[in-house]
């Protein structure tokens, strides 16, 4: 099922979500959901939980659906998702489900390890690099209640309207 994403201002979007377990109620089916929900947007690259309305640590990556550098992992499913280890920022410009008529420049690690679980239990590192790093740092934010817009510099320069949405 395509789940509805949830637009700012919406509070969900600024709360810190909860830790899951693989064997939480539900939560087989709201992955595959989440999947769905993410394959359905042409340039969606990554989802978090709290998006598409449920406060749980979970977040679906896919940064290989788009050609730019770095890592290209394919699907990754997280429970609980963190960063262990990141190299140093540069700006970059990102965009946003939950903001999609703007984009902005933030600022971002080129390289993150990542760990969690995968919807089996099982543990899963994660070292990624280039655009995938900024991917899976942006739905990390949103685990932890920010969009981009929190992260950015200045609302005045470092904020753009979109030219095209697709």
């Amino acid at each position: 099922m395509i789940l509805d994403v949830l637009d700012v201002p919406h509070p969900l979007l600024k709360t810190r979500c909860h830790l899951v377990e693989p064997d939480l109620d539900g939560l087989s089916a709201f992955i595959d959901d989440i999947l769905e929900t993410l394959y359905h947007y042409p340039r969606c690259v990554g989802l978090a939980a709290n998006q598409v309305g449920k406060p749980w640590r979970v977040i679906a990556v896919d940064a290989s659906r788009i050609d730019k550098p770095g890592t290209q992992h394919g699907l990754v499913v997280l429970l609980n998702p963190w960063i262990s280890a990141r190299s140093s920022p540069s700006l970059l410009r990102e965009g946003c489900l939950s903001l999609p008529h703007y984009t902005g420049n933030v600022l971002r690690s080129a390289a993150v390890v990542i760990h969690g679980k995968d919807r089996a239990g099982n543990v899963v590192e994660v070292k990624a690099e280039g655009f995938e790093a900024v991917v899976f740092q942006h739905e990390l934010d949103h685990l932890d209640g920010f969009v981009f817009l929190d992260r950015v510099a200045s609302l005045e320069t470092d904020v753009f309207r979109r030219k095209k949405y697709c």
